[in-house]
């Protein structure tokens, strides 16, 4: 990790940089295979997924037999956990519920908004390196909750066509069943255009690979909607001399396994407690199974000493976090000043591990700066909004005249006259 000193404020953005995930040199390989599943469907699917996943399939549909044995080979204390984890998932994105609510703004002028789930909805679960069951929960829960009336679900197989048991038993957990055997760009071209097999969807979630991602970003141009743009996965700690070395780098290296493009930043007040994190960063990467992933990451990482809190909470913001950890004293106060971030732990006992798994937040998050504009999955990401107005005449007659001036000075009198004409009627 790259050690910087007290850097000036001016130096904040050049240090702050994230690794370049070369998008713009994939648009063109998603485009083409995005286009070959939308004219070809089934076909360009399947030559796809022997290309890339190197699985030869004779179907692409998960059937109930293979979510029955999938589920028996799943060991008793992973379901144990996934249960809690559910439980706890469901029980926060419930809360997330809000009651309709009917506001006269004027004498006569009724407005109220009401909310509609998306009917179909396509999920898609990342399942190469790292089969990310804990996805289908995060995804699947408020899916169900909302009410959306078909959930599609994509994920990658290995070349034996098997999909991962533990993804299996938490769709069926959660009570998703329509399961394909597919990754990459050709799911999300099959989920946004509908092939043979697989159902055409209104709105896309879930992480993936850069080619996942840029397949995402050109659907989402003209034909679906996704949740959000997204990249790397990524983790800031704010520590003082409060923290527990050996804790910070544990977090450090959680997220710098994910990929070595994701992107730790330590951000600390304290000289020697960021040097006893070196050395237990050393220390536990020499244990990780994935070690040469987290190794790669840590080499686009940074280790920042600010002397003043009030500096600390303005990089921070700036850097618009998908993941912040605050080990600090006076933790929760810290936390309310930061105003761009995916999601916030709080104190030396909460690991960002928390919130990827069971504690009952949502883990798709806005990555590489969008934390600054947009908010993680919630209840709402599956749900639309619908507005209702309604008039009586009174209403109209009292509001009429401000709409038609309004109309006039934007020179649009056909609107104008939508009022004008019973507005009269209403004089006669």
């Amino acid at each position: 990790m790259n050690k910087i000193v007290y850097p000036s404020q001016s130096e904040w953005s050049a240090l702050l940089t994230r690794p370049d995930n070369g998008l713009e040199d994939l648009f063109d390989t998603a485009g083409k295979v995005l286009d070959d599943v939308q004219r070809n469907g089934d076909g360009a699917v399947l030559k796809y997924t022997r290309l890339f996943d190197g699985a030869d399939l004779e179907q692409m549909e998960v059937t109930a037999s293979e979510i029955e044995v999938a589920c028996a080979n799943v060991p008793a204390d992973l379901k144990s956990a996934i249960l809690m984890a559910k439980q706890n998932i469901e029980r926060f994105h419930e809360t997330q519920r809000t009651a309709q609510q009917k506001v006269e703004t004027m004498p006569g002028v009724m407005c109220w908004q009401k909310s509609v789930p998306i009917e179909k909805v396509g999920l898609y679960i990342p399942g190469g390196t790292a089969p990310l069951f804990s996805t289908v929960l995060m995804l699947g829960i408020p899916a169900q909750l909302a009410g959306c009336n078909e959930i599609v679900l994509c994920t990658p197989v290995g070349k034996d066509g098997v999909v991962n048991p533990a993804i299996l038993y938490a769709a069926s957990l959660v009570g998703v069943n329509r399961i394909f055997k597919i990754g990459g760009i050709q799911a999300i071209g099959a989920m946004a255009y509908g092939t043979e097999t697989v159902p055409a969807v209104s709105k896309i979630f879930g992480p993936g690979n850069r080619f996942v991602t840029a397949a995402k970003q050109l659907v989402s141009l003209k034909d679906v909607a996704i949740d959000m743009p997204a990249g790397p996965s990524e983790v800031l700690v704010m520590a003082d001399e409060s923290a527990v070395p050996a804790f910070v780098a544990a977090d450090l290296l959680s997220q710098a396994e994910h990929g070595v493009d994701s992107q730790v930043i330590l951000v600390a007040n304290s000289e020697a407690l960021v040097a006893n994190v070196e050395q237990e960063v050393e220390a536990q990467l020499a244990q990780l199974p994935r070690q040469e992933i987290a190794e790669k990451a840590l080499a686009n990482s940074r280790l920042i000493i600010l002397k003043e809190v009030d500096d600390m909470i303005r990089l921070t913001n700036q850097y618009a976090p998908e993941h912040l950890i605050i080990s600090m004293d006076d933790a929760e106060a810290i936390g309310n000043r930061i105003t761009n971030a995916g999601s916030i732990f709080l104190g030396n006992y909460s690991p960002e591990s928390a919130g990827d798994y069971a504690s009952g937040t949502n883990h798709t998050l806005p990555t590489n700066g969008y934390a600054a504009a947009y908010s993680g999955v919630s209840l709402d990401s599956f749900l639309k909004k619908i507005t209702f107005q309604k008039l009586s005449a009174q209403g109209l007659q009292k509001l009429g005249p401000a709409i038609e001036t309004m109309a006039s000075a934007e020179q649009l009198e056909a609107h104008r006259n939508a009022v004008t004409v019973r507005l009269q009627m209403l004089k006669d």
